[in-house]
């Protein structure tokens, strides 16, 4: 398991070592696997288990919120890259991740705890929002501008509404209804009908 890049400017002095993130990480990680909660969870105990002193987490992380937005990220694939050539088949390729990450979910003791516990910690839950899921619909988004410019979507559509409409079923069954299934082509489904309902009717 590789630690997620950090964008945030360095400090003076030595380079701090990506070894040193990722084994902070993955004690982090060991400690949820082995029933550790997220509240329960704290630096000194996590720096204990990654062998290291509680200031150099704190060198990387200004509190637990920060190094929790991190493990949180590792266990995340990345996003695809829309193709831009077909706004029906990017909208596709973004809900079969949705697709790929709801079984993902299911599979996963750790990532099902993770994300059920995440919602009883308000201000993580908000970081993540912010950090992580924004720059997907902000990608929705630019597909669905792109769709309404090119003529595939009606000029009326409200597009932050069509996005819930996107995403909504896909979010529906891998987040509220787990014993539902989560076929293949369900993304395609999903894109075909409610582009069918947006498209300008000639």
């Amino acid at each position: 398991m590789t630690a997620p890049e950090r964008t945030e400017p360095r400090l003076r002095g030595r380079p701090r070592s990506p070894a040193t993130d990722a084994a902070i990480i993955e004690a982090a990680l060991r400690l949820l696997e082995e029933g550790a909660s997220v509240g329960g969870l704290s630096i000194e105990g996590i720096a204990r288990e990654a062998g290291v002193g509680k200031a150099t987490v704190y060198r990387r992380w200004p509190g637990k919120d920060a190094l929790m937005l991190d493990v949180l990220r590792s266990l995340e694939e990345p996003s695809p890259e829309p193709a831009g050539v077909s706004v029906r088949d990017d909208l596709v390729t973004i809900l079969e991740f949705m697709r790929r990450r709801g079984l993902a979910k299911r599979n996963s003791a750790l990532l099902r705890s993770l994300v059920t516990q995440m919602h009883a910690h308000n201000e993580l839950w908000r970081a993540y929002d912010e950090n992580v899921i924004a720059a997907r619909r902000a990608s929705l988004r630019a597909v669905l501008r792109r769709g309404r410019e090119s003529g595939e979507i009606r000029d009326d559509v409200d597009l932050e509404l069509l996005a819930d409409l996107f995403t909504g079923p896909m979010l529906s069954r891998a987040m509220l209804h787990e014993w539902k299934e989560l076929p293949e082509g369900l993304a395609e489904r999903i894109v075909d009908t409610v582009l069918a309902g947006v498209s300008p009717r000639g």
